[in-house]
């Protein structure tokens, strides 16, 4: 279970002038592990760090290391602490493409239970801690819920633009070994419509390895479909139960994957291509601790 450490007040806002500044930045300087250690109380831990910061700079021993013994989960930073005390408050205000559909005001509370239930979906699906998930999807509050659920469960997210092509969308999937894409059935846009779907089945003949694809029916037009890769995310989450354990994360978190994946996948929360507008860019992945 998280510690449910209180935010100290001085997390309270973000606005500073320059004597604070340079007062803040002095005691930075003055007693590193002292002052980081305080700013770790912003974050709720599982296993509160003992190791603060751990670093080298040496010509040959480069190493960089920060609460390296500390334990967590990200999505519920994002979420669970929050619905203790204020589960009714919004968290997520969707404002849709078309104006003569409704902007959806999301709770805390909300969120935590779809987040959980998508959870639980890609667990069924056989994702598993340090396994991928590719999410291809516009902008929609089950984009959000995607990315939280990989968080929650352990596995690396990819989110992939829109936009990009199915040449380019196989190319992130192959490049991180997704087990899982998550797309919609299109993505509506000033007056267009891009066939996320469709754009999915096309990357899908170049990747070698069998994907799992989770479909949003976003607007629920006429889609290919393939009983046995193809699945109704909404349709699944509404048949879970509303609340998923989240998995204890640490810079020694290991994929529990019965294949290793190519790269390691340990600590990782996301993945990014470090050209965004590459075909075959280099990928760069985060640490799930930070």
């Amino acid at each position: 279970m998280l510690d449910q450490q209180p935010i100290p007040a001085s997390a309270g806002t973000g606005a500073t002038d320059a004597a604070t500044y340079e007062k803040t930045y002095a005691a930075s300087l003055a007693d590193p592990d002292a002052f980081w250690r305080e700013k770790s109380r912003r974050v709720n831990w599982v296993k509160r760090p003992t190791k603060i910061k751990n670093t080298s700079f040496a010509p040959g021993n480069v190493s960089i290391k920060w609460f390296e013994d500390g334990t967590l989960n990200v999505a519920a930073n994002c979420i669970d602490r929050h619905v203790v005390r204020n589960g009714s408050r919004t968290a997520i205000i969707w404002e849709p493409d078309d104006p003569n559909e409704p902007a959806r005001h999301i709770t805390y509370a909300e969120l935590l239970e779809q987040v959980c239930r998508l959870s639980i979906v890609l667990k069924d699906h056989g994702v598993q801690k340090g396994d991928r998930v590719v999410i291809y999807m516009p902008m929609i509050p089950e984009a959000a819920y995607a990315m939280l659920a990989c968080a929650r469960i352990g596995a690396i997210h990819s989110v992939v633009f829109g936009g990009f092509s199915p040449d380019a969308l196989a190319n992130r999937i192959n490049d991180c070994d997704a087990k899982v894409v998550i797309t919609s059935d299109y993505a509506p846009r000033g007056g267009k419509r891009t066939p996320l779907k469709s754009n999915t089945d096309a990357a899908l003949l170049h990747v070698p390895h069998d994907v799992q694809v989770l479909v949003v029916r976003r607007t629920r037009d006429q889609v290919s479909w393939y009983d046995h890769r193809d699945f109704d995310l909404l349709a699944e989450m509404e048949q879970k139960p509303p609340y998923c354990l989240y998995a204890e994360m640490g810079p020694r978190t290991r994929s529990s994957s019965s294949t290793p994946p190519a790269r390691p996948a340990s600590p990782r929360a996301w993945s990014t291509p470090r050209r965004a507008t590459s075909s075959t860019p280099p990928t760069r992945t985060r640490s799930a601790s930070t």
